[in-house]
């Protein structure tokens, strides 16, 4: 196992863990903040370097998680998912009403508008970041709550592109929930509950995924889905989509109330070192300034953990954004040849089973083997999930009823056991809260993290939809050339995870309460 000094590629810098007595360590010691690399001799300190000294955590590895906190922070959680994908099921038809567009021009100024949504929140998110981790995670929330709910509700308003490109960047403007949210349940957890809140945590954005185009689709255009409600409603007439947008946003509005009076703060303020503020000793340098981006970059395996971070989300975007598409292609031209029913049962069937790995399979798994371990695992089956799209479609592609017998048996299995890939996106989160430097740098950490995803969901979608088109349209590579790409990105992240820093190596925390130099086991 690498040592717990580790900076992500193997090599140790130096400076060992002094040895504990075991005999001093008993089952309530606390769990350390960050990887240490010395003790001092006659003090609850642990060094890590000569600049920076933290204290160990107050809080024992069988604090019981707070459900009711954990239950109000997911409810919190629902409302960016809702708002996000609430639009799905009109934008379209919305852009084209209001900007008297050809049908062929649609799609561009709807992926427009979702990609300078995306793209908003990169430019802020490290703003909100460093906002909790110097104010607090509740007025952050709060505010960013506030911020979403009134935004979302003015969008069904919009009469033109460039009203409904505004707001749907204000929107994007207030993506501070996404950041506190993860940190909030973080600080919540301890090591051996962090698996289970995360896995609720996952579950709730993929509610939210479900329930944002139900309600968008439900309520968009009243006077004409419910003409015994709503016809002759002027308001409604003029604001066809105002309704599903005031839903949303009300259900924000819940959010801003149950998250002001309920929700408690978890930043625990005495942990927060101040910049330019000294360690009280004569002679020693100021702490650097602990959310700045640099100081975070070169804590030992933030590196390695963001970017397997990114490269998780990188093929979940790529996979989300061509399968709807592909399962739609016919068969001739690589696809499967599904109707829009076919098409929602089968993306019901991999919610459903996505869901089910979060929570009844991933927090086993990664007690017994370590998010790293299940991680390393997510690694090597993701390019067997990604070849088995295209061999399915090989498969129906011969035209026998043995071929379609065969095909619409193992096309279920295949995407009720495929969707555990998608534990690595629960386990790269907890692999960035293991290698966080402190709990004050957890909310920048967070953010640097959705930063970097926030760029990638603006074009990956744009991209690797172009590239299914082309590699279809042209047939290259026998028109699977985009599965080849992601096969090979696939492939990559194997190869990367297998990088990750002992931080989230299990019982890490154990061998270095004993005071164990993990590299001599080498």
């Amino acid at each position: 196992m690498a040592s717990n000094n580790d900076d992500g590629n193997g090599e140790n810098n130096g400076n060992n863990i002094h040895s504990v007595s075991p005999d001093s360590v008993s089952e309530t010691t606390p769990l350390l903040v960050v990887s240490p690399v010395a003790t001092t001799s006659g003090s609850d300190t642990l060094a890590a370097g000569d600049d920076e000294s933290y204290r160990l955590l107050d809080r024992p590895e069988d604090k019981p998680l707070p459900r009711l906190q954990i239950f109000l922070l997911c409810y919190a959680r629902l409302v960016e998912p809702i708002a996000f994908f609430s639009i799905f099921p009109y934008i379209n038809q919305m852009v084209q009403e209001n900007g008297h567009l050809d049908e062929e021009d649609v799609g561009f100024y709807g992926g427009l508008i979702e990609s300078l949504f995306s793209l908003t929140q990169m430019v802020v998110m490290m703003f909100w970041g460093r906002a909790a981790d110097r104010w607090g995670r509740k007025p952050v929330l709060v505010s960013s709550l506030f911020g979403v709910a009134i935004s979302v509700s003015l969008f069904g308003l919009a009469r033109s592109i460039w009203q409904m490109i505004v707001l749907r960047c204000l929107a994007g403007i207030f993506a501070g929930t996404v950041v506190t949210i993860r940190t909030m349940i973080a600080e919540h957890s301890t090591p051996h509950t962090q698996a289970r809140a995360f896995s609720w945590f996952a579950f709730t954005s993929n509610i939210g995924i479900f329930l944002g185009p139900l309600i968008g689709g439900a309520l968009a255009d009243p006077a004409h889905q419910y003409p015994w409600a709503f016809s002759g409603v002027p308001f409604f007439e003029e604001y066809p989509y105002a309704l599903s947008s005031i839903v949303v946003g009300c259900i924000g509005l819940t959010a801003v109330l149950t998250s002001a009076l309920f929700i408690e703060e978890t930043l625990d303020r005495s942990k927060v070192p101040s910049a330019g503020s000294s360690d009280g000793e004569a002679g020693t340098t100021p702490k650097p300034e602990p959310t700045s981006t640099l100081y975070l970059l070169k804590a030992p395996g933030v590196r390695i953990v963001l970017y397997n971070y990114g490269h998780a989300m990188l093929l979940g975007f790529a996979y989300t954004a061509i399968v709807p598409v592909f399962w739609y292609t016919s068969v001739e031209h690589g696809g499967f040849s599904f109707t829009p029913l076919q098409i929602s049962l089968y993306m019901g069937l991999t919610g459903v089973s996505q869901a089910l790995w979060l929570l009844l399979v991933f927090p086993p798994l990664q007690r017994r083997y370590g998010t790293n371990g299940v991680l390393r695992a997510c690694g090597i089956a993701y390019p067997f999930f990604i070849v088995a799209m295209p061999f399915l479609n090989l498969i129906l592609y011969q035209g026998t009823p043995a071929s379609n017998t065969a095909f619409w048996i193992i096309v279920p299995i295949i995407l009720a056991l495929g969707p555990g890939v998608s534990m690595a996106f629960t386990g790269v989160q907890l692999a960035l809260n293991d290698v966080s430097p402190s709990p004050a740098t957890l909310g920048t950490l967070n953010a640097l993290a959705l930063t970097i995803t926030s760029g990638l969901r603006a074009f990956s979608p744009v991209l690797f939809t172009s590239l299914f088109a082309i590699s279809a349209k042209y047939e290259l590579v026998w028109g699977y050339l985009v599965w080849l790409i992601l096969t090979v990105i696939a492939a990559a992240f194997t190869v990367s995870t297998r990088f990750l820093p002992a931080a989230s190596e299990k019982d890490y925390d154990r061998e270095v309460l004993l005071g164990r130099d993990v590299d001599d086991d080498n």
